[in-house]
């Protein structure tokens, strides 16, 4: 008898704490739950997270999560002037909406505006999935590639812009050469008018002036140089030399 009672007790607890748990239920972080009922259809409102109560039989919790999640696509698309690329879209895609907004540019314009390819199919897409009560984050090119024969004509431009650059840059440092040797020239005659007006004038004391000058600069360098030797002028004398010097007479 004590164990039928005690197994009444038992199952009596456990009735109730299914009962109990029957009527709650957990949304978990990074979740909400939308709510059925069977006489009003599905509740507008959300729940979120934390644990709630609901009616037995007459609300049922459809669970679902809602973090985002990166989902990558790819697809290929032609552009305004008949070049085929390859896109690859994170996140919500609809390829009748990629490719309504890809034709509108041109095969170089994906590249230069590619922000604004991003926008236009970003804005399309909230607009759909607001249809569907679908809340859409954002949408960004990941990825952009074109055909082999496309990707060789834009090299081969690149290339040919670089060597007009190039090109550029040889004839301006040649122009700058010349100028710079116009103007070398220049002063260097207006040097020899300047000295031959001074000749002129002052007849050849301005030339016997700067050759002392120079004669001066040549001694004093002389001098400050170990290895020269003074000897007097006509006299014939010898010397024991353990090393290299300079002789001047």
């Amino acid at each position: 008898m004590p164990w039928s009672k005690f197994t009444k007790v038992a199952l009596g607890l456990g009735a109730a704490i299914a009962a109990v748990r029957s009527t709650m239920f957990t949304v978990d972080g990074g979740q909400r739950a939308v709510m059925f009922h069977r006489f009003e259809g599905i509740l507008e409102e959300p729940v979120g997270e934390g644990t709630h109560r609901k009616i037995p039989w007459v609300q049922k919790p459809y669970i679902f999560d809602i973090r985002t999640k990166p989902y990558k696509i790819n697809t290929d698309s032609g552009t305004k002037d008949l070049q085929m690329v390859n896109l690859t879209l994170r996140v919500m895609f609809r390829p009748d909406v990629v490719k309504a907004v890809v034709a509108q540019f041109n095969a170089d314009e994906l590249l230069t505006e590619r922000p604004q390819v991003s926008a236009l199919i970003r804005e399309t897409l909230i607009k759909r999935a607001k249809e569907f009560n679908i809340v859409l984050d954002d949408v960004s090119i990941t990825g952009l590639s074109y055909g082999k024969e496309f990707s060789l004509a834009v090299e081969r431009k690149q290339v040919a812009q670089q060597e007009a650059e190039r090109s550029k840059f040889v004839v301006a440092k040649a122009d700058q050469e010349r100028r710079a040797a116009v103007i070398r020239a220049e002063g260097e005659s207006e040097a020899a008018r300047v000295i031959s007006k001074a000749t002129a004038e002052a007849g050849m004391g301005l030339i016997k002036l700067r050759r002392v000058e120079a004669a001066r600069e040549v001694a004093i360098t002389l001098s400050n140089s170990p290895n020269v030797v003074y000897l007097p002028s006509g006299g014939n004398m010898l010397f024991a030399m353990n090393g290299p010097s300079k002789v001047v007479a």
